[in-house]
């Protein structure tokens, strides 16, 4: 791999560019119009300009990136998370065109993007699934019977859904019926895919997760992390290892999510996600994400291990340069997601110009951005700033580190969720592990409006 394009923008494109650099991989990002002189564009050695500001006409443009690539000498794409990371059109389409995909291959992307295939094929590795129907939900079935035998509450979810889309409750027998039509429409207009299925529902469930790599001939685990404190579905504050796990449950994750990646015969990154019901101790699989997660960096830290790094060898060499056996687990280390929205106006996005941006610097602290001084933050992309990212000995520490790193960050000319990731960490049902993941829902006047 001598010249590697980045699909992506943002702090990511600027987290691949350094990892490339170090292996003497030479970079490509492709950008928006109004981003070809943002961090990212200037991180890379080059930058080629793909379409205008919508991400359909930019990042989400297959045929203007593969051009962009074959145009400017590159050998391999890297999509990095969001936009056509999970897309295994693309991914077939990159390798038709004689490059390199860094990535698992369409087959297993299209596996695991299919979440009743994907509960199938966890079932069948062995991993732990919630009580539900087999595989997608039979237009034809008594819909009634199975949702008695599952028992309520439950979820109707649709089968091409992720990323907490595609999710409907349904509390009693009574709403049964009426939500699964209206969730075979949302899933038919959203996702172009109908097709739902029944999953037991979880109150109080945490969100516990296992890093999985494969090569296609070895398969290993990076041990797990815990992302709970979510608002709306969508992570706020993520930490590794997960914390009060029962070690039987610890192990059955870990071990069942590297059966899943050989029964795949996965090469690449990958994320097997669960719920753990605090009360029964019982953890049970939701998705498996084909891609680097946002929340990678907890993982590197306490593993010491280069995830992208190993994306790129594995899909340059076929081998990565790790064994389980050389996996230790060092400390533990909590990520806060910065992003540009006011949490005093019920997390309204705030895009603007920064014009002051000073970060926190001390042992232990990792700061992944993607903006700087004078960048501006534009209302058509994913709001996130930065990761900060802090790794300790233990967890009290690990806490106590983020909330100095919080306080002694400074960034002026836009809102920030700051203030709201500081009253997260201080709060006593986080230190406890009392969190779950409709926790912040439950938290009354988390931000008094201004």
């Amino acid at each position: 791999m001598k010249r590697l394009l980045i699909a992506n923008r943002g702090e990511i494109a600027v987290r691949i560019a350094r990892t490339a650099r170090e292996m003497g991989i030479e970079t490509l990002v492709i950008a928006s119009e109004p981003d070809a002189d943002s961090l990212a564009a200037r991180s890379a050695d080059h930058v080629v300009v793909v379409g205008p500001a919508p991400a359909p006409a930019s990042y989400l443009n297959q045929d203007a990136i593969i051009a962009a690539a074959l145009d400017n000498g590159c050998d391999a794409v890297h999509p990095g998370y969001g936009f056509l990371s999970e897309n295994a059109e693309f991914a077939r389409k990159v390798v038709d065109a004689g490059l390199t995909w860094v990535g698992p291959d369409a087959g297993a992307i299209e596996m695991m993007g299919n979440k009743s295939m994907a509960r199938d094929s966890a079932r069948k590795a062995g991993v732990p699934v919630l009580r539900g129907s087999d595989g997608p939900l039979d237009p034809e079935a008594d819909a009634l019977a199975l949702a008695r035998d599952i028992g309520y509450p439950l979820v109707v979810k649709a089968s091409a859904g992720g990323g907490g889309r595609g999710i409907r409750f349904v509390h009693d027998e009574g709403e049964l019926l009426a939500t699964i039509e209206m969730a075979r429409g949302e899933a038919a207009s959203v996702f172009g895919d109908p097709t739902v299925y029944l999953e037991r529902f979880v109150k109080h469930a945490r969100h516990v997760e296992v890093q999985v790599l494969g090569d296609g001939k070895n398969f290993i685990h990076l041990g797990d992390r815990d992302c709970s404190m979510q608002r709306r579905s969508q992570k706020v504050i993520e930490e590794a290892p997960a914390p009060d796990l029962p070690d039987a449950v610890r192990q059955t994750i870990r071990e069942s999510s590297v059966e899943l990646a050989r029964q795949c015969g996965y090469s690449g990154a990958g994320t097997v996600e669960f719920l753990y019901d605090p009360v029964n101790h019982e953890a049970a699989f939701i998705e498996m994400n084909t891609r680097i997660q946002v929340e990678h960096p907890v993982t590197e830290v306490v593993t010491g291990v280069d995830l992208v790094r190993e994306q790129l060898l594995i899909a340059s060499t076929g081998s990565m340069s790790v064994r389980q056996e050389d996996i230790e687990f060092k400390g533990h280390a909590i990520e806060c997601r910065i992003n540009a929205e006011d949490p005093h106006n019920n997390f309204f996005p705030s895009p603007g110009v920064i014009s002051v941006l000073d970060w926190f610097e001390g042992e232990g602290v990792r700061i992944d951005a993607g903006v700087e001084a004078g960048s501006t933050v534009s209302p058509y992309y994913d709001s996130m700033l930065a990761k900060l990212i802090v790794h300790k000995d233990t967890r009290e520490a690990a806490i106590e580190g983020a909330l100095e790193a919080l306080y002694g960050t400074r960034i002026e000319g836009v809102k920030t969720t700051i203030p709201v990731l500081k009253k997260l960490l201080d709060r006593l049902e986080f230190s406890a592990v009392k969190h779950h993941s409709k926790f912040i829902e439950t938290v009354d006047n988390l931000m008094e409006p201004k």
